[in-house]
């Protein structure tokens, strides 16, 4: 069947699923009338481009086509039905040749359009492939929607970091990776915009020395609502993940964070972990962590999991206002660093250095 006719005949999610506990189905849909799929659904520009603006370098494009992986995590099938209806017309592919090698990073620059918006980029990375690369979103649509599958190639070594800018709305966003035997791959997540979030991101190991990183900055200021699921799969022995989580949250907003740690039968030596921290910063603000673990094999290095939440340490506020700054100044800095223990392991330092300069507002509009 053809992905309108999937999703039509699909029974809609109800709030007992896992995946839509918090945020339910009709929140994140475009229209809020679930069994529609909007036929005024626009294609946002995008531009491929470095970070400080030198020369692109040769090894990787971006095409207007979608390209077929095999070995995908699971994926929920009302987001992948809904997504692959309104991007018909939306689809790229990022293809990245076998041993590229850049020490500048790379920018997938997308600018939203219209009321609706949406896009499916798909990640051909060869094998052997070494580069850092950044997907940020731009504009004020009332709706965007972000596919994103792929794969990375053997041997391959990808920094990949996904930045929210929108001023305002729905994000929808949903992703599908999967990473072969020794390919390390590891995914931030920096969000500060849109009103609010519905995030599904899946990634799957199927090979021997597979490595993974899943990162997350999350800022959460008036009353923003960011909800991002993580689910990780060890489906081959000797491989590694480590998912931390930072959400710093003001306001009367809310994040959620839930992650699923799945480790298969026959996945010997796995090493896997997990750790939610929440940061609030007022008595309206609201932070919702649920890890899980669902482990098959018994010959594991760890299997953890665990998650934290508290306010900002008075005891820092009063030796930082000691040195001479402000409360809003201390306040700040308190929520920089905190922001900052996961930011800085996303990328280099100019990687890092860009992302600090995207989120200066946003960290003072927080402290403040």
């Amino acid at each position: 069947m053809n992905p309108d006719s999937v999703y039509l005949s699909s029974e809609m999610p109800d709030r007992a699923d896992h995946l839509w506990r918090y945020t339910p189905w009709r929140k994140a849909h475009p229209t809020g009338n679930v069994r529609e799929i909007p036929d005024a659904v626009s294609t946002p520009k995008i531009v491929l481009k470095t970070i400080d603006g030198s020369s692109l370098p040769e090894g990787i494009s971006l095409v207007h086509e979608q390209t077929e992986f095999d070995d995908l995590p699971n994926e929920e099938i009302i987001t992948k039905s809904f997504l692959q209806s309104v991007t018909k017309n939306s689809k790229f592919t990022l293809s990245v040749i076998p041993k590229f090698k850049s020490t500048t990073p790379i920018v997938v620059d997308i600018q939203t359009e219209g009321n609706y918006c949406a896009t499916h980029l798909c990640l051909e990375i060869g094998r052997l492939a070494e580069f850092e690369l950044v997907t940020v979103i731009r504009g004020e649509c009332k709706w965007f929607g972000m596919m994103r599958t792929g794969s990375t190639g053997e041997g391959s070594v990808c920094n990949d970091v996904f930045v929210n800018k929108l001023s305002k709305g729905v994000t929808l966003r949903v992703e599908s990776i999967s990473i072969p035997r020794d390919s390390q791959f590891k995914s931030g997540t920096v969000s500060s915009g849109s009103t609010l979030t519905k995030a599904d991101l899946r990634y799957r190991m199927f090979g021997p020395g597979g490595s993974l990183n899943v990162l997350g900055s999350i800022l959460s200021a008036g009353e923003m609502s960011l909800d991002h699921h993580i689910e990780i799969y060890h489906d081959s022995p000797k491989t590694f993940s480590r998912l931390d989580w930072n959400s710093a949250c003001g306001g009367s907003s809310k994040t959620v964070g839930t992650g699923m740690l799945r480790v298969s039968k026959g996945s010997a030596g796995a090493d896997a972990a997990q750790l939610f921290s929440n940061l609030l910063l007022s008595s309206d603000a609201q932070a919702d962590s649920i890890p899980e673990l669902e482990v098959s094999e018994h010959d594991v290095v760890g299997c953890g999991h665990g998650t934290a939440s508290g306010p900002v340490d008075e005891n820092q506020m009063f030796y930082l206002g000691s040195r001479g700054m402000s409360p809003s100044e201390s306040k700040s800095t308190l929520i920089a660093a905190f922001l900052n223990s996961t930011l800085s392991e996303m990328g280099g330092d100019l990687m890092h250095g860009w992302l600090i300069s995207e989120l200066e507002d946003d960290l003072n509009e927080l402290g403040d």
